[in-house]
């Protein structure tokens, strides 16, 4: 398993120990797809590549910039517009990958092979739609329909949860004995796993093993994931005990990682820890997110030794710890109550030289907000602005609402006002209408009238002022 995997599975299991089987089975989905490789190339040569690659907003169109480079003479290199593709599709610029590959057809740079082919045709289904990319498969000469167009196009199916036409699909594949690779069978399971069907999943890898396609360790996962979305530790166990036994396989620390997952939510703490333990053996000592993994898991075992026994690991063992090691480090001391663990950690993250990221000192505004410590969350956010640093109106709204909660009218006012005062960088947020109503009613009582038009005049630029007020 890659670790774009994990980089993904890693945010939602540090926030809330990855949720809902539900949202695990989207993630598993999305690695599906996304490990259905078609380039190889890693031509590094400086060219058309940083000219467009810079252009990061998915609305921007690359196509001036492609016609400029023409323009000015400059060769037009295939295996950089195949990277200039790859790298959009793996940073999720579909858009723009589409055109390059569309200009790259039209402009009859190189013949499209079956592999260009299939690029294309998930990039129509990425941008369009399942039924642009089912009518480009169909316009396709015979030849050029092969195992990868047809996968191509059962991921486009498989990624909108088209049941009928994924199953009907993957019929169509088996009679061409294109149905031969782990790859067709892991989409299907992950449509049952999407469509909440996970009972489904155990039959597809039986069916795998009847029709003699070996499965991968994406496949045992799946299927692992598929007995522990249902409590079913038995039967994950044994899958994972087969799984250990295929010669094919070579044992890695997401699967164990997984395994610890469901143990935790069924309470068997034991052998979550044991689970761990194996998986931290087969971790790379310079996977960053592995490390994060594990972390989080032990966090939400409530275990702060091995928390903070993995970070020192990883601190030493990683050449550079970025703001999303950090911000993985101190969600966790939160969610095991060790404040003053997390308040020496931003101290360390503030002299790391990383670029400055709100998201990490905001995790712990929100940890003393939830515990109640207010006047420490308000100290916090006025250190940041002394110091020039950004904050946001829903964090000084958030401690503003626990002042009103509490009764201080005074500091919720302050907060309220702070917020209301940087709001045009998030104009997103809305404040809490309970703690308006409530202060202008205190203003009005207290026959503050001053500060009445004050806090109206501040309202009235993010939400709408009635008579009443």
């Amino acid at each position: 398993m890659d670790s774009k995997f994990f980089s993904i599975i890693n945010r939602a299991s540090s926030t809330s120990s990855m949720q809902q089987s539900h949202n695990f089975s989207e993630i598993l989905a999305e690695n599906a797809i996304l490990r259905r490789s078609y380039y190889t190339s890693r031509n590094r040569k400086a060219g058309l590549y940083s000219k467009i690659s810079p252009l990061g907003s998915p609305n921007i169109s690359v196509l001036p910039e492609l016609e400029s480079w023409v323009e000015k003479g400059n060769k037009v290199r295939v295996a950089e517009l195949q990277r200039i593709i790859h790298d959009f599709r793996k940073r999720k610029r579909f858009s723009q990958a589409l055109e390059v590959s569309e200009w790259i057809h039209k402009k009859g740079i190189c013949s499209f092979s079956p592999t260009e082919y299939a690029v294309q045709l998930d990039l129509i289904g990425r941008v369009r739609g399942f039924l642009s990319a089912e009518n480009y498969f169909n316009n396709l000469k015979d030849l050029d329909k092969t195992d990868k167009t047809y996968g191509a196009l059962l991921n486009c199916y498989v990624r909108q949860r088209q049941i009928d036409k994924s199953l009907a699909h993957l019929e169509k594949m088996k009679k061409l004995g294109f149905a031969s690779s782990p790859l067709t069978y892991n989409d299907i399971m992950c449509l049952y796993t999407n469509v909440g069907q996970v009972e489904k999943v155990p039959y597809v890898l039986n069916e795998m093993k009847i029709n003699k396609v070996s499965p991968d360790n994406f496949s045992y996962r799946i299927c692992i994931n598929s007995y522990g979305a249902r409590s079913d530790i038995g039967g994950m166990e044994n899958i994972l005990k087969e799984m250990e036994t295929q010669p094919q396989i070579a044992m890695d620390w997401n699967t164990y990682a997984v395994v610890a997952n469901f143990y935790t939510k069924a309470g068997l703490i034991g052998k979550a820890v044991d689970a761990l333990k194996k998986a931290e053996v087969r971790l790379d000592k310079k996977d960053g997110l592995g490390f994060n993994h594990l972390i989080s898991l032990y966090a939400t075992l409530g275990n702060t030794t091995e928390v903070l026994r993995l970070w020192s690991l990883e601190k030493n063992s990683c050449n550079r710890h970025i703001n999303r090691d950090y911000i993985t480090m101190m969600q966790s001391l939160v969610k095991l109550g060790e404040f003053e663990e997390a308040e020496k950690l931003l101290k360390e993250w503030d002299l790391s030289g990383n670029c400055y990221d709100f998201r990490v000192p905001n995790i712990i505004v929100i940890g003393y907000t939830g515990k109640g410590l207010f006047e420490k969350a308000e100290t916090l956010l006025e250190d940041l602005m002394e110091k020039g640093k950004a904050s946001t109106p829903n964090s000084w709204g958030m401690v503003g609402k626990g002042y009103f909660d509490k009764g201080n009218m005074e500091k919720a006012l302050k907060c309220l006002k702070v917020a209301l005062s940087i709001h045009v960088e998030n104009k997103e947020w809305k404040p809490n209408s309970t703690v308006v109503e409530g202060l202008l009613s205190w203003i009005g009582d207290k026959g503050r009238v001053e500060d009445a038009d004050s806090f109206l005049c501040s309202l009235r630029n993010v939400i709408p002022i009635n008579k009443q007020m």
